[in-house]
């Protein structure tokens, strides 16, 4: 059941990784078959569901291109 909601604003994501380095349950990474327009791939998420909802993404992400939605119990049914 997962306890937070991850979305990253791909467009602005520069793909640096510092997000991917400090998930704890490795649920995201770089999508390397979608290429912004700015020429970089952006971080993705694989399983939402295992969203901790910690936001190490969102604080280490430099250029605030990550936002962390903490769920209640009834939001993550």
């Amino acid at each position: 059941m997962a306890k937070g909601r991850v979305t990253i604003d791909r467009e602005q994501c520069k793909g640096c990784s510092n997000c991917i380095s400090v998930c704890p349950t490795k649920i995201l990474y770089l999508d390397k078959e979608d290429m912004n327009s700015w020429g970089y791939y952006p971080a993705a998420v694989t399983d939402m569901e295992k969203c901790t909802g910690c936001s190490n993404c969102a604080m280490m992400c430099p250029d605030i291109c990550i936002m962390v939605e903490r769920l209640d119990k009834e939001e993550s049914k």
